[in-house]
């Protein structure tokens, strides 16, 4: 093994993307390199180490025992390089700079709307630039470097224990049952989820609405009958509105609200989704991403207590 003086941080965030995007061709498109020159950078690495880090499997390349090794001590070296950036920026006093964000759609008017509004007004020298995305592309941006904070459901967050990410749970988001303004249900006390189990409901045909609706009737003690499928909170409503069927809405979603729709709160099993951000593990130090993280919990705090 050589020195620590041979250990190449980019050649390490190469090996980093190998593992993670599992091919030289997806780094290589990940790192706007060429294949060759990923093999390259990999092959010199080995050679300045002085271990086998990768080894043939079929058409592929799978990393060593030895590769794994070596980054498992890179990744402290990483949140530690983090952690100086944040330190560095801690030297503008006046907070002044740029913190991008990644957030899906309903938590965009409900946690990261009234955030920015209280940071411009707070610390105007801090701008926030927000983009909509859903968790898989929010988590590929944060990594990739392209934003420097991601919102998302718990369930499509990475592990706790990832050590590439510090998450930072926000806002407990209650579901309510959206009923027809004439539904034979929409008055009655103590209204729970089981006592919805014949009707017919309403949400996507796949990823996570689909997800949540499902589980949270499962976790009730009934499968859900599909009438329709819809993915937006517009369409969804409009529906529901017009007879169709019922649908579960988080709390968050409460902007898209219609006249003829009776937003009902489940009483003993509301089921709860959970919402939480995520930064590169280190970042969340600087004093920019830490202001914005606040500035979203008291947002999630505001939402909670109404």
């Amino acid at each position: 093994m050589r020195p620590m003086t041979e250990w190449d941080i980019k050649k390490l965030q190469i090996l980093r993307t190998l593992r993670d995007r599992g091919t030289v061709t997806a780094t290589a498109e990940a790192l706007l390199m060429t294949p060759s020159a990923v093999s390259q950078q990999l092959t010199n690495l080995a050679k300045q180490l002085g271990v086998q880090l990768l080894e043939a499997q079929g058409r592929r390349v799978r990393l060593t025992d030895a590769a794994h090794l070596v980054l498992r001590h890179a990744e402290a070296v990483f949140a530690q390089l983090e952690r100086a950036d944040a330190e560095l920026a801690g030297y503008l006093r006046g907070e002044a700079g740029e913190v991008r964000l990644a957030a899906f759609s309903t938590a965009v008017p409900a946690l990261v709307v009234p955030a920015v509004q209280h940071l411009r007004a707070a610390h105007p020298s801090l701008a926030v630039r927000v983009r909509e995305a859903e968790a898989a592309e929010a988590y590929e941006l944060l990594t990739a470097g392209e934003v420097d904070l991601a919102l998302s459901l718990a369930a499509h967050a990475p592990s706790a224990r990832d050590p590439k990410y510090a998450r930072v749970p926000l806002l407990a988001d209650p579901l309510d049952v959206a009923l027809p303004a004439g539904h034979p249900l929409a008055d009655a006390p103590g209204l729970r989820l089981h006592d919805l189990s014949a009707e017919p409901w309403i949400f996507g045909g796949s990823g996570p609405w689909s997800e949540i609706t499902t589980a949270a009737c499962e976790a009730a003690g009934f499968v859900p009958e599909q009438a329709h499928s819809a993915a937006g909170w517009t369409a969804i409503l409009a529906m529901v509105e017009a007879g169709m069927g019922i649908a579960l809405v988080p709390r968050m979603a409460s902007a898209e609200r219609r006249a003829g729709v009776v937003m009902r709160v489940l009483s003993a099993d509301q089921p709860r989704r959970h919402v939480v951000a995520a930064v590169r593990r280190g970042a969340e130090e600087g004093p920019a991403v830490a202001r914005v993280l606040a500035a979203l919990r008291q947002a999630a705090a505001a939402r909670e207590t109404v």
